[in-house]
C-alpha cells in the first residue's frame, strides 16, 4: 500500500473511531485490515516505517575486512596518497576477481567508515565579505599549452580581486621570483590600482622559512618589492589553502572553461594576449546571486586601489667579462654577444629575457633559457668572425640553432648554393655573409622575404637581395596600376617587393634591330670614306712619281 494511501486509511479509522464509537474489532472487520494497523491507527496519525529487513551478504562478508584493512593503513599515509573509493573497488577486482560486488556498494561503505575512522573530516566555512580594494589573492597553477607545435608545461600567475571576483592570469615557463614579480605589476596594471593586502600560501618566491604562528620570514626581495607598492602581505596557515578559497576555485574555474581543450599559440606573448582577453571575457559573467556583473563591480572597485606608480626594478644585474666563444654567462647558461674576447659588460636577467648592456645600449637580447650549461647563440653576433674565416659557417652551431629555430630558411641555402656555383665556394660564402649583415639594418623577415624573392626569380647575386631590401615595405599606388607604369631614372617609386619589383625583374629582354641597322649604317660609311681616302691617296702618289 502507498504511503498517501495508508495515511488516508488512518484518518478514516480515527475518524470511526472518535466520532463513530466502533470497536478495534469492528474497524478491523469494515476496513479489511489487522487489528494491530487499527491500534497503530490509533495511537498515531502518521504510519509507522516499514521496517527494512536484515539480509545475509556472503559475498560482502568476504571484502569488508579487506577495505577495513586499507582504511586503516591509510590513517598513516600522507594525506594526498590517500586510498579513495575508486581505486579501493580497483584493488577489490584485482585482488578477488571472484568476488563481484558493485562500485556504488564498495563507495557508500567507505563513506560510512572513513567518517567513523576520521579520516573524512569536513569542517564548516564561514562566508567572508570584503570591502572594494582591500584584499586579492595570489596563486601559480600549471596547465599544458602547445606553443609553435610542441606541447609544454606552462606556470599560470593568477591574482583575483576578493570583491568584485575579478581575476587577471598570466603564463610564464618557470615560476620564477622575478616572474612572480613582474606578474605583480602586470595585474596591478589590468586592475588599474594596487590593492591594500594580498593574501598568498607560503610560496618560496615569497617566504624563506615558515616561523611558529603567523610569523614568516620573508625574501628580502620580496619585502623591496612589497615596501615599493606599499601593500601588506598576509600568508595562509600551512595546508590550509581553503584560506584563499577564492582564488583556488578561480583557478580549477578558468583551466575548465578557457585551457579547454588545449590552446594552440605560436609564441608566449600570443598566449598571454589570449589570457587577457579571456579575462576581460570573464567580467561579463555573474556570480552566485551578485546583483552586479563582475566588470560593473571591478569598475567600481578601482577608485578604492592605491595608484599605480613606476615600476620596481625587476632584473638581476651582474658584471662579467666576454669569453673565448663570444658568449657571457647568465645564471647557469651562456648567451652570444658581437662584442670583443675579453669586454666587460653588465646583464640583465630578467623573467624573460637576457640583456647585455655596453656603453649605454643594449647590444644583445636573448629569450632566457632554464637548462643548465646551455648556449644560446645568434649567428649575426658571428658574421664579423665568420667574415675572416667563411670555412666555419657550415658547420657552426650557431647556424644550427638557426635551422633549429626556423630562422635559417631552404631558401637561405638556394641563394647560398648559387653563391657558391657562381663565384666560388670561399667567396660565395663571404658574400652570404655579407647578405646575411643586411638583417643589421633592415628587419630580419623583410630579410627572408627578400632571399626568397630573389631565389624564385632565379637570381644569384647578392646585389639583387640588396636592392630587394632598397624597395619601400609598402606603397601608396596600386600594384595593379603599375604593372605598365615607367619609372624614372635612379628612382623605386611605384615598386612594392610582393608584386611591381616581381613584374620589373621579369619584363622581356629590350630588341636590338634598331641598334644593328644603326650599326650596318654606320659601317657602310665608314667603308665609303675609306675607300675614298685610299683612291685619293693612291691618286697623289702617282702623280708625285710621273715625270
Amino acid at each position: 500500500m502507498e504511503r498517501r494511501s495508508k495515511v488516508e486509511l488512518f484518518e478514516e479509522i480515527r475518524r470511526e473511531h472518535e466520532f463513530g464509537g466502533q470497536s478495534i474489532r469492528a474497524l478491523s472487520q469494515q476496513y479489511g485490515t489487522h487489528r494491530r494497523l487499527v491500534r497503530q491507527a490509533l495511537a498515531s496519525a502518521v504510519p509507522p516505517e516499514r521496517k527494512q529487513p536484515v539480509r545475509a551478504r556472503p559475498k560482502w562478508d568476504l571484502v569488508h575486512g579487506f577495505i577495513d584493512a586499507i582504511l586503516e593503513a591509510d590513517r598513516q599515509a600522507p594525506r594526498k596518497q590517500r586510498h579513495t573509493a575508486c581505486r579501493i573497488h580497483q584493488r577489490l577486482c584485482e585482488d578477488h576477481p571472484d568476488v563481484q560486488v558493485a562500485q556504488r556498494t564498495v563507495r557508500q561503505y567507505v563513506q560510512r567508515r572513513k567518517q567513523e575512522l576520521g579520516l573524512e573530516v569536513r569542517e564548516v566555512m564561514v562566508p567572508q565579505e570584503y570591502r572594494p580594494g582591500d584584499e586579492a589573492q595570489v596563486d601559480w597553477y600549471e596547465a599544458v599549452v602547445e606553443i609553435d607545435g610542441e606541447r609544454r608545461t606552462m606556470h599560470f600567475f593568477n591574482m583575483r580581486s576578493s570583491a568584485s571576483g575579478a581575476a587577471f592570469h598570466r603564463a610564464y615557463p618557470r615560476a620564477t621570483q622575478q616572474a612572480f614579480l613582474e606578474a605583480h605589476e602586470y595585474a596591478f596594471a589590468y586592475f588599474g590600482g594596487v590593492f591594500a593586502r594580498l593574501r598568498y600560501d607560503n610560496l618560496s618566491s615569497a617566504v624563506k622559512r615558515v616561523l611558529r604562528g603567523s610569523r614568516r620570514e620573508e625574501s628580502e626581495r620580496f619585502i623591496a618589492f612589497r615596501s615599493h607598492w606599499r601593500f601588506e602581505a598576509s600568508f595562509c596557515t600551512p595546508g590550509e589553502g581553503h584560506e584563499k578559497g577564492g582564488v583556488e576555485g578561480e583557478v580549477g574555474r578558468f583551466r575548465r572553461n578557457h585551457l579547454v581543450p588545449v590552446p594552440v599559440m605560436v609564441d608566449r606573448d600570443g598566449l598571454n594576449d589570449y589570457l587577457v582577453r579571456c579575462c576581460r571575457k570573464d567580467e561579463r559573467r555573474r556570480i552566485g546571486e551578485r546583483a552586479m556583473t563582475v566588470g560593473e563591480a571591478v569598475h567600481l572597485e578601482r577608485s578604492h586601489l592605491r595608484p599605480l606608480q613606476e615600476g620596481f626594478e625587476l632584473a638581476e644585474e651582474s658584471f662579467c667579462a666576454v669569453d673565448g666563444k663570444g658568449c657571457i654567462q647568465a645564471r647557469t647558461n651562456f648567451y652570444s654577444t658581437p662584442l670583443r674576447v675579453g669586454t666587460r659588460c653588465r646583464v640583465r636577467v630578467l623573467a624573460a629575457t637576457v640583456e647585455v648592456w655596453h656603453e649605454g645600449r643594449c647590444v644583445a637580447r636573448h629569450e632566457r633559457s632554464y637548462d643548465r650549461r646551455r648556449q644560446v647563440l645568434n649567428l649575426e653576433h658571428y658574421l664579423d668572425v665568420l667574415a675572416r674565416k667563411p670555412g666555419a659557417l657550415a658547420g657552426s652551431r650557431p647556424l644550427a640553432q638557426w635551422r633549429a629555430a626556423g630562422r635559417w630558411t631552404p631558401a637561405y641555402d638556394g641563394l647560398w648554393q648559387r653563391l657558391q656555383q657562381r663565384h666560388g665556394r670561399s667567396e660565395g660564402t663571404r658574400m652570404m655573409i655579407d647578405v646575411l649583415r643586411l638583417g643589421r639594418q633592415s628587419d630580419h623577415h623583410r630579410l627572408t622575404r627578400a632571399i626568397e624573392t630573389a631565389v624564385e626569380l632565379g637570381s644569384g647575386d647578392a646585389a639583387a637581395v640588396e636592392y630587394l631590401l632598397s624597395v619601400p615595405k609598402s606603397s601608396k599606388q596600386d600594384p595593379a596600376q603599375c604593372e605598365s607604369a615607367e619609372l624614372a631614372p635612379g628612382t623605386l617609386e611605384g615598386l612594392t617587393l610582393e608584386g611591381t619589383a616581381k613584374q620589373y625583374f621579369q619584363r622581356p629582354m629590350p630588341r636590338l634591330d634598331d641598334y644593328d641597322q644603326l650599326l650596318a649604317t654606320a659601317r657602310n660609311d665608314l667603308r665609303n670614306d675609306l675607300r675614298n681616302d685610299l683612291r685619293n691617296d693612291l691618286r697623289n702618289d702617282l702623280q708625285e712619281v710621273a715625270p
